[in-house]
């Protein structure tokens, strides 16, 4: 046999292999978005690596109309196989839609884009940093920011609602904001339709919120402190304003569902922290949970309730009883503050005037800032003339000057109660010493220092 013979023989069968390796290929190739794979099988996954490999560098680049082809084979026949399919198919869908000028072609982009972003967390949504509820984050954002003044928020709503409901208060905070967002969104536009809706959604999310506070405090993790606070302050703040808190509303809402969990202490708890946020601390719900909460585990807010319902009442041993109670069992320097300012005042009413300025003073230890508990111990002062002095009529006018000091302490700390405060000051003008009475008085001169005794203990520049 001649080697010319040999070398053909040889080209035949290597032709053979070659042609039976291709057709073998071609039997077992199959594209991952066929088989459920990453990259799918025989010649397909080749591709599939092939053309990740191309559209990368362009999409890197911003070069997104190179991109494309290479990305479009991948995206759709082996979806499962890059994340950058998906980060860089925002890009590239919205680079299309900014070429485009047909209206109608436009919108079928916006269509593809927001299905990019489901099949993201269909292959990708459990990723562990930035899985499903990051992905319906971004693309609820997303759709807001292309959709404008026509943003249909039952979308969105329904959209971050499914990832609230499953992760509840794992979610991320800015998912529950956009969820709380669009909730109020649809009561504003819908008041009668959306208002227990929103009410409920309010008080589900806080709940979250306050399970990230404490989780974040634990750990001491300064950043989501932060970011929950903010997202919590927003919500709270949209919830004070949107009408649907009004206290009526409040009140009948929750007054047969707490009849109906008047066993339930987390329910007990949780509707009346919301009733105390937007005060409605006077209703027959916020009382009603209170006395059942109290009933199965006493705590400062069911005190609080207890204390308010006795003040309608006009129990006042009971209501000094609650109160104390709930002062000894928060933590909270604003519910201190508050308590024992209410207990201030239930004393002067009592003209129990020493122990008013004492619980005032408490108040102040608690909420420096507290203008009120300045002019309710002025409004003490005005009063304790006669006590302090009860020889010397001259003296005792000196005890305006106080009350005045106190009243400007008051407007300066908190200039929201300055009209008040100016016309306190003007009341106890009028009672000054009048220049003849200090001119003829010895312990008196104008423009110097007095220092009044007893239990007002002040000193005072006589004008």
């Amino acid at each position: 046999m001649s080697n010319n013979l040999k070398v053909t023989d040889m080209k035949t069968k290597l032709i053979y292999v070659a042609a039976c390796v291709m057709i073998a290929a071609s039997a077992s190739a199959q594209k991952g978005v066929d088989n459920g794979t990453q990259y799918g099988s025989g010649e397909d996954s080749i591709n599939c690596v092939t053309n990740i490999s191309l559209f990368n560098p362009y999409a890197k680049a911003g070069n997104y109309k190179d991109a494309y082809p290479y990305w479009k084979k991948v995206y759709d026949e082996c979806p499962a196989s890059n994340k950058n399919i998906y980060i860089y198919g925002v890009d590239i869908i919205q680079w299309q839609m900014s070429q485009e000028t047909d209206a109608a072609k436009k919108d079928a982009l916006f269509e593809d884009l927001m299905k990019l972003y489901d099949n993201r967390v269909k292959y990708f949504g459990d990723d562990p940093k930035y899985g499903k509820d990051y992905i319906v984050t971004q693309k609820s954002n997303m759709y807001n920011n292309l959709k404008g003044d026509k943003t249909d928020y039952s979308k969105i709503y329904e959209w971050t609602k499914e990832v609230v409901d499953e992760f509840k208060e794992k979610a991320r905070p800015m998912t529950i904001s956009l969820y709380m967002f669009a909730s109020f969104k649809l009561m504003y536009a819908d008041l009668d339709k959306f208002k227990e809706q929103y009410v409920n959604d309010f008080l589900k999310c806080s709940e979250y919120f306050d399970a990230q506070l404490n989780a974040a405090t634990a750990s001491n993790d300064s950043k989501l402190i932060e970011d929950v606070t903010k997202c919590k302050t927003e919500i709270e703040q949209n919830f004070a304003s949107s009408g649907a808190a009004d206290c009526e509303t409040l009140q009948s809402i929750y007054e047969k569902k707490i009849e109906d969990n008047k066993t339930n202490l987390e329910f007990l708890k949780e509707t009346m922290t919301l009733l105390r946020r937007v005060n409605c601390k006077e209703t027959d719900a916020y009382f009603a949970a209170g006395t059942y909460a109290y009933q199965i585990e006493p705590t400062a807010e069911s005190a609080m309730s207890l204390g308010g319902k006795a003040f309608k009442n006009n129990n006042l041993e009971e209501v000094e009883k609650y109160y104390n109670e709930a002062i000894g069992m928060t933590e909270e320097t604003d519910v201190k503050a508050d308590l024992s300012f209410a207990l201030a005042v239930l004393a002067i009413q009592q003209n129990q005037v020493i122990k008013s300025k004492g619980l005032a003073l408490k108040c102040i230890a608690e909420k420096a800032e507290y203008g009120r508990a300045y002019l309710l111990i002025a409004q003490a002062y005005m009063t304790a003339g006669k006590g302090i002095f009860p020889d010397d009529a001259v003296l005792a006018k000196t005890v305006f000057y106080a009350a005045a000091d106190k009243a400007e302490k008051a407007k300066a700390i908190d200039p929201s109660i300055a009209k008040d405060a100016n016309e306190l000051i003007n009341s106890c003008q009028k009672y000054y010493p009048n220049k003849e009475e200090i001119f003829m008085h010895p312990d008196l001169d104008a423009g110097k220092p007095f220092t009044i005794g007893g239990w007002v203990n002040e000193t005072v520049k006589i004008r």
